[in-house]
């Protein structure tokens, strides 16, 4: 029973941010969760015979996904979208467990526009574990995880739910890994997306101070970059779980030379850097806790002075006593919010209606502009 209860509490702590193991999940969640909800949440999951689960043909699979509905959703109206980008140890399950009801209050108390969330898995494995940590939402040899969420869940979505149609309208989001891939998808596909939120994101992935330290706080006068690979390198600690170099970039990259550049082209500094993005193509925010165990402020206080010297605005937030975990998460959420509405109600009008696709039929949609190439 000791034992039980260690795999537990190491499962829902994880790096911070974990979830309930898989073994005390099931779909009777979602009905549950239902009945507490002004909105819906719609699983396309699999339940007995019946299997909801989208397929990815980037992953040659399917996939689960966990989809909310505002209050009084009608196909007769289109709404903004955000996709939410789970952490890592974690899979779309983490949404329900720890976001939905927070997006739902907001929404049904009128201090958050009518949204609808698409919460994907991405997960390595297809569930979440604590093996082989962390796919960042990229392609790399654990899968083609960004062309299944730009291309397979983007499409998927507009073809089977009533979104709006205008870049300002769509957002990604996410937590620790998630944050991380969120900003780096938001700079990527900034012709499709206007908003990119990273809540305790890693956004400099390659952050070391002059001398190679990972832990050290940041000081622009003494700023390195990582050049090797330290597979047993501590990124930090929570309670029982070390957090190491390999946990994370081991699985995307393996063990030699493909590790460093990997990791160079999924960093959301460097792919700023690279991106020549312009002031007013993205709205950028950022949050984090100023205690984080995983040292994720001094990557984002370097995004956030590099994003500065290249005049492009990011709103950054600290709660000077958060760690990286769901407490502090969700202290941060309602200013996460605000800002997320303030930008939503700037839009304009709905244009006029136009043909409305059924929620569950198989209609093929234009691939995002400026995503991934189809196979």
């Amino acid at each position: 029973m000791q034992g039980l209860v260690w795999m537990v509490s190491l499962w829902v702590d994880g790096i911070g941010l974990g979830q309930a193991p898989p073994w005390m999940l099931g779909w009777h969640q979602v009905e549950r969760m239902n009945r507490r909800l002004h909105g819906t949440l719609v699983a396309h999951t699999r339940r007995g015979l019946r299997d909801n689960r989208v397929w990815s043909p980037a992953l040659g699979k399917k996939r689960d996904m966990l989809v909310y509905l505002p209050p009084g959703y009608t196909r007769g109206r289109h709404y903004p979208l955000a996709l939410f980008l789970h952490g890592a140890a974690q899979d779309e399950q983490f949404f329900m467990q720890a976001l939905v009801e927070p997006f739902d209050r907001e929404i049904a108390a009128g201090r958050m526009p009518p949204v609808i969330v698409a919460a994907p898995d991405g997960s390595i494995h297809g569930h979440a574990t604590l093996h082989d940590l962390a796919s960042f939402w990229a392609d790399s040899r654990a899968g083609n995880f960004e062309t299944y969420l730009m291309r397979d869940i983007w499409n998927f979505m507009h073809a089977n739910y009533s979104i709006r149609p205008e870049r300002e309208a769509h957002a990604v989001m996410g937590v620790s890994m998630g944050g991380s891939a969120a900003v780096r998808i938001g700079i990527e596909y900034r012709e499709s997306i206007g908003m990119a939120v990273g809540i305790m994101p890693l956004v400099n992935l390659r952050y070391v101070d002059g001398r190679g330290k990972y832990r050290a706080h940041f000081n622009p006068l003494n700023e390195g970059v990582r050049e090797k690979p330290r597979l047993l390198e501590p990124l930090g600690t929570r309670k029982m779980f070390t957090l190491r170099f390999r946990d994370l970039f081991q699985p995307m990259f393996g063990r030699g030379d493909e590790v460093i550049p990997g990791m160079a082209r999924i960093n959301p500094l460097e792919v700023l850097e690279r991106s020549g993005m312009k002031k007013g193509e993205l709205d950028l925010y950022l949050a984090y806790g100023g205690r984080d165990e995983f040292n994720v402020a001094a990557q984002v206080q370097s995004f956030a002075h590099r994003a500065a010297q290249l005049d492009i605005p990011v709103t950054v937030v600290c709660d000077p006593a958060g760690r990286h975990d769901r407490i502090t998460g969700m202290r941060l959420f309602p200013g996460i919010a605000a800002w997320a509405s303030e930008r939503v109600r700037k839009l304009a009008p709905e244009r006029a209606p136009v043909p409305l696709v059924g929620m569950g039929e198989e209609q093929p949609a234009a691939p995002v502009p400026g995503g991934a190439e189809d196979d």
